[in-house]
């Protein structure tokens, strides 16, 4: 397994030892050893998740089209209420018709988790005398980055030290506090899109609705228990990382949310009052009225009716009078 993964160990920790280097150009190269290589941590968050922008995408498109397939899910399963099987059985049917999967929210972090291994095992092995990729190196940048990165500390705790491998108190406290940011923020990013970016719904067989409330609960809970075994590099990383999705959802559900949604909501109301057109309506230039949510255009012209007079219309002919009958 180590002999498989060798190569990313190898660009993991390259990129960490170049941003090292780089920001050492910055910040001075003999000083702020610490600083150089938690900004180094921090850069290899940025590449990474610019790198899976393509994938945070497929999987807005993804939550989106399960969203337009809500009446036909709900369909299926009003229909086979009573079989469970046939139920998933044509669930899967309509996801292959519709080429989406649910699963498709879980992309960023199931792309990410190679990169957390190996950065996990790099700093795992810093503090075990064990190193790997570019650290292993024997043409002497390697054994000299490799005595830095032991030395390197965040806030007094060693990058490469865990909850459990240290007795250390003020490395504990640095490592139970990165522990409730890492579930925290966890939790707030998913309550986020849950309660801003998905459409409302009152069906509790709701299987997308389901599946973000495990999301919601379940991932900070797996993130504290599991955080302890977590080296403090580490904790940066996935802090850091959630703190880029926030960042990026946030952007995503005001600029551009899913339709339904009570952001979408909002925004359409924001553009009414704005008189601004709606982009739902194609080929018109009709606006919403901030009222009553009816087309601007259809209200009649009071004014040019008092006046009698009307632009667009011919001119109004004077009746004749009709000759009295003998």
């Amino acid at each position: 397994m180590s002999t498989i993964l060798n190569p990313l160990y190898f660009a993991v920790s390259w990129v960490i030892v170049t941003l090292h280097d780089i920001f050492g150009f910055i910040v001075g190269k003999t000083s702020h050893e610490s600083l150089k290589w938690s900004l180094a941590i921090i850069g290899l968050v940025i590449i990474i998740r610019i790198i899976l922008i393509p994938l945070f995408v497929k999987q807005i498109k993804s939550q989106r089209a399960l969203t337009a397939l809500q009446p036909k899910m709900k369909e299926i399963q009003k229909r086979y209420k009573d079989d469970r099987q046939k139920q998933s059985e044509e669930m899967m049917k309509l996801y292959k018709e519709h080429k989406t999967n649910p699963l498709s929210s879980c992309l960023p972090i199931l792309a990410q988790a190679p990169i957390f291994f190996s950065l996990f095992t790099v700093l795992n092995g810093i503090a075990h005398n064990h190193p790997h990729g570019v650290f292993k190196g024997g043409n002497g940048l390697g054994t000299a980055a490799f005595i830095s990165a032991q030395k390197a500390e965040f806030f007094g705790a060693s990058l490469s030290d865990t909850f459990l491998n240290t007795h250390v108190t003020s490395t504990k406290i640095v490592t139970v506090a990165l522990i409730l940011f890492m579930s925290a923020t966890t939790f707030t990013t998913q309550r986020q899109l849950m309660v801003k970016g998905m459409p409302k719904s009152d069906n509790n067989n709701d299987m997308m609705a389901q599946q973000q409330k495990i999301m919601l609960y379940v991932f900070p809970v797996i993130f504290a228990v599991s955080g302890v075994n977590f080296p403090v590099g580490v904790l940066i990383y996935w802090g850091t990382t959630n703190l880029w999705t926030f960042g990026q959802q946030y952007y995503v559900i005001k600029r551009n949310p899913t339709p339904g949604s009570p952001a979408y909501i909002e925004l359409m109301e924001k553009r009414a009052k704005k008189g601004i057109a709606n982009p739902e309506a194609a080929g018109t230039t009709q606006t919403l009225d901030s009222t009553s949510g009816s087309s601007s255009d259809s209200q009649p012209d009071i004014k040019g009716e008092k006046e009698g007079q009307n632009p667009q219309s011919p001119q109004r002919k004077q009746p004749k009078k009709r000759k009295p009958k003998k």
